[in-house]
């Protein structure tokens, strides 16, 4: 009863066809419960960090970088404030990074808690935000984190055929540098799936940017959140130059550290949800790139007409279409195809970002609308720049 997001996108019929086998989401984030009962069998292991070392000892826990990628123990990923891999340092002190990757990536048919949208997918984390760790550069951690998800694609081509970097977190400021690592994660056929932001700012205006959702990159998928009612909640950013499309986002019911699970509201959750459709169009479709996936995304959406002027789609994510749709018009059948504050541990609110209900629509929007405009204006001379925080976070 509480998937309502799940029948509004259509996961269970799409899940027929495809569960995001051997997909690995990069879910960069505030760490994750390695021990979670729902996501302990999806965690990506690293293969230059486990077996013996040159003396016998275990790699995961030799306090040494084996594999030379900057990273000492990362067998599950990598903690780029302490430069440490251990489940010690990917622990989630906030709860936010479990909660994302439990909607992408909860194991499914174990008969406990939940399923994600892509149960068969492997979550490799990559903690770029600890609200106990003092001093940390939010934005420059981000950037390690992207560089580390490509430079593990590139050493381990065989094991990982098909990455997404999922982002539900973003600023204000504006990175060249940030943007150059996603345009390396382009060069290796990596989809970055963004969250468009919680600030209730209309973010074709280039006096309200808001990144790294808005670079002008054909890899990013900007997302934003509606209600049950299909409408756009208070606090979700739009835009039709700046944001793609729209997905679940209010009182998502999802995996906590500690083994628990709980709600949580914010474009945040409308990333993970289209992270976990692309992980099903990879693995349904291998041959497609990037761009393809994003198109396949995009134009198979369900078209609200309360969207119109808030993406440049005006539609809601439909995983079902996304999977069905053979080319730009024809189905399978030969048919048209038609940021959280905590209120207590299981139970998070915000003023924003929403779901949205299914509403089919045979005939697709433009394509034209896709580019986003390239913004500077705000850079070093913007006094009102906010941290790179996860967008439930204010």
């Amino acid at each position: 009863s509480q998937a309502w997001a799940h029948r509004k996108i259509a996961i269970q019929k799409a899940l027929r066809l495809s569960q995001g086998n051997d997909v690995v989401i990069a879910v960069i984030d505030t760490g994750i419960d390695t021990h979670h009962p729902d996501l302990a069998n999806n965690l990506w292991v690293n293969p230059g960090e486990t077996g013996k070392d040159s003396k016998g000892r275990d790699k995961a826990s030799n306090g040494i970088d084996d594999d030379k990628n900057g990273c000492t123990d990362d067998v599950y990923g990598c903690n780029f404030i302490t430069g440490s891999g251990t489940v010690k340092a990917l622990k989630d002190n906030h709860g936010h990074g479990t909660h994302i990757s439990g909607i992408i990536s909860a194991e499914g048919g174990n008969g406990v808690g939940i399923v994600g949208v892509a149960p068969k997918s492997k979550v490799m984390t990559l903690k770029y935000y600890d609200p106990q760790a003092k001093n940390a550069n939010n934005l420059m951690n981000t950037v390690k984190a992207i560089r580390y998800a490509v430079n593990m694609k590139r050493m381990y081509p065989q094991k990982i055929k098909k990455m997404i970097i999922n982002y539900s977190g973003g600023g204000m400021e504006f990175s060249q540098t940030e943007k150059d690592a996603i345009a390396e994660a382009r060069k290796e056929d990596i989809l970055f799936v963004a969250a468009a932001g919680n600030e209730k700012s209309f973010t074709d205006d280039r006096s309200f940017g808001y990144y790294p959702a808005g670079y002008e990159l054909d890899n990013i998928i900007s997302v934003m959140g509606t209600t049950p009612k299909e409408e756009r909640v208070k606090s979700s950013n739009f835009g039709k130059k700046t944001v793609d499309i729209a997905a679940p986002g209010v009182n998502v019911y999802s995996t906590y550290p500690g083994g628990r699970y709980g709600e949580m509201t914010g474009t945040s959750q409308a990333t993970a949800f289209a992270t976990g459709v692309a992980a099903m169009i990879m693995d349904r479709y291998p041959d497609f790139s990037a761009q393809q996936v994003k198109k396949y995304i995009l134009k198979t959406g369900d078209y609200i007409p309360k969207l119109r002027e808030l993406n440049g789609t005006s539609r809601r994510l439909n995983s079902y279409k996304a999977l069905v749709t053979l080319d730009s018009d024809v189905s399978a059948m030969g048919t048209l195809a038609a940021n959280t504050q905590h209120m207590n541990p299981l139970q998070f609110t915000a003023e924003g970002n929403g779901v949205f209900a299914a509403q089919g629509n045979s005939s697709f929007g433009s394509l034209s609308n896709f580019s986003k405009n390239l913004r500077n204006a705000l850079e070093e001379k913007n006094q009102n720049k906010r941290l790179r925080l996860p967008n439930n976070q204010k």
